[in-house]
């Protein structure tokens, strides 16, 4: 009997050390979210999935003191959920796994397929002068192959404007296969590498031949190009777009320019090969050196994949692009927890960067920073992302590529991020000083990086579906994906309902919401009227519907 109550008496104390332990551990974590520095981003070699908490939070350094959360009760539950579950292996069944898939499979991608002759481009030579980053600049490219085709003319290879904001001199040499390019595309359009020499001395703008955006109005009809650009071209034998951008309208566009547009896009566009060797390490980095490649190695990296073949789930990442860079930040008018000081500085931004926002600031009643959130038009917080990944039920030790540029409010703002995910890393910490040397100071070819180690990633979330990064990269996974490369779009609108609700609100209903917001934008469907053929290729277009294709006439 003695031995028994003892074998009891020595069973509950260590139950009662095993619950402390977990509650001590949760608030540890918590502390460090709340109040200590952030968590050193390291990429873990080791083939090993499971980690010890006590351990990695022993190795946070010192660092800036971070803003404080709004969230601090639900990361406390999220820290709590996440240690709960860090020696599980279950997860939800389709948190790597595109929901309809069955659906998705039945598009696949056929913008290859040409059914016209090409054209001779006798009608004058089109110059353009692209701006933005380089995903506007892709959509540019993709938007004047489809002019030069419509106008019967040659195309000069593109050149990128310099931009103030982005400072990178990179052309499209630099970024882009060129030869590729114009051999790719020889059965639509003529391409050339520069101006017959008998008119490189004109002076395009004095003749009246140079188009500004202010010419053309956003999303202009092919019918626009034909009255006011064609009698130019045909007169003056050149006409140079400068600030070319989103100048093309997504619909009504005749059936095989559309085809065109996805052909330049998913087809035509390859990277350098010094491009595609770095991110095939990234991947590869990633994937903690697997055997085989993924779905979309191929199409992205082209002779640096590895052998085809399945990725074994133990090696697979997500990507996530978190748009939350100052640019972002400032221009949503929105609040973000860090008071007047917070305030200051995003009006001195607006000031140098937005000046026309300024001024309609000053002219009409801007909604309050609490109704933009409450309509979803606010960037995900390094926060709020956090709570939606650790809701979804991603594992502790779930490897993540962080995609995008510098973050606003620096590392310390990501330490809920980086605390409750540790195996969070970015191209920085992935690559060594000499192989990340060649892209220092190129934001392009760094965006090309993320473009592609995001594009190959198992699973890719973005905070906001407005990025032109993120609708290309979405698109991309949707083109060559085979339905099986899922992408978390959140709605915005639905997660800040539930975020209002972080007071009171259980973790395991804050899991299911947030789970069915989620589901809820997984849907396939068809490119709706007027949307970008780039971000939505699910198109007679683009893609072929196989199921349509067997169906009797």
């Amino acid at each position: 009997m003695k031995r028994i109550r003892g074998f009891k008496t020595r069973s509950c104390l260590a139950i009662g050390i095993l619950l402390a332990f977990f509650i001590l551990t949760n608030f540890w974590m918590l502390s460090r979210i709340q109040d200590s520095p952030s968590l050193k981003l390291r990429f873990l070699k080791s083939n090993s999935s499971r980690l010890s908490l006590p351990d990695e939070l022993r190795k946070i350094g010192k660092g800036k003191k971070p803003h404080k959360t709004a969230y601090a009760r639900l990361l406390y539950k999220a820290a709590h959920a996440l240690a709960d579950n860090q020696y599980r292996s279950t997860e939800p069944k389709d948190l790597w796994l595109e929901t309809y898939h069955a659906v998705a499979s039945l598009w696949q991608p056929c913008a290859d397929q040409r059914v016209w002759k090409p054209t001779e481009g006798n009608n004058g030579y089109i110059m353009v002068t692209a701006n933005g980053g380089i995903n506007q600049q892709r959509v540019a490219v993709c938007n004047i192959v489809a002019v030069a085709r419509l106008l019967n003319a040659t195309l000069v290879i593109p050149t990128f404007m310099f931009s103030s904001v982005w400072r990178d001199t990179s052309q499209f040499a630099d970024i882009y296969q060129e030869d590729y390019f114009i051999d790719y595309l020889k059965p639509d359009i003529h391409i050339v590498k520069e101006l017959p020499k008998e008119l490189q001395s004109l002076y395009l703008e004095a003749i009246g031949i140079v188009v500004t955006d202010v010419d053309i109005a956003k999303e202009a009809k092919p019918s626009f190009y034909l009255k006011n650009i064609l009698p130019l071209l045909m007169k003056n034998r050149v006409v140079h777009f400068v600030g070319f951008g989103n100048r093309l309208a997504s619909d009504p566009i005749p059936y095989h320019l559309q085809r065109l547009r996805c052909r330049c896009n998913f087809h035509a566009l390859q990277f350098t090969p010094k491009i595609q060797a770095t991110a095939a390490l990234l991947i590869q980095r990633m994937r903690q050196n697997a055997t085989h490649s993924g779905i979309l190695d191929e199409n992205l990296v082209g002779r640096f994949a590895k052998s085809k073949g399945k990725v074994k789930k133990d090696f697979r990442y997500l990507a996530l692009h978190l748009r939350f860079e100052i640019d972002m930040v400032a221009h949503s008018l929105c609040d973000f927890g860090g008071g007047e000081e917070e305030k200051k500085e995003l009006q001195a931004y607006h000031e140098i960067h937005f000046p026309g926002l300024v001024e309609l600031n000053n002219t009409t009643k801007i909604p309050s920073p609490e109704r933009l959130k409450a309509e979803g038009l606010c960037p995900l917080m390094p926060e709020e992302t956090v709570l939606m990944l650790a809701g979804l039920g991603f594992k502790r030790d779930t490897r993540i590529f962080l995609a995008g540029a510098h973050i606003y409010g620096g590392k310390s703002r990501l330490n809920a991020l980086t605390t409750l995910f540790p195996n969070m890393v970015t191209k920085e910490n992935l690559l060594s000083p000499s192989e990340i040397e060649p892209f220092l100071n190129f934001s392009s070819k760094l965006a090309a990086l993320d473009f592609i180690t995001c594009s190959a990633s198992d699973v890719f979330a973005m905070t906001d579906s407005g990025s032109q990064l993120s609708s290309l990269v979405s698109g991309y996974r949707v083109y060559y994906g085979g339905g099986k490369m899922p992408t978390i779009r959140p709605n915005k609108r639905r997660l800040a309902d539930i975020f209002m609700k972080n007071d009171t609100i259980e973790w395991k209903i804050f899991e299911t919401r947030i789970r069915k917001a989620v589901r809820q934008n997984k849907r396939v469907f068809s490119r709706p009227v007027g949307r970008s053929v780039y971000r939505y290729p699910r198109c007679s277009e683009c893609m072929c519907n196989t199921q349509e294709a067997i169906r009797p006439p």
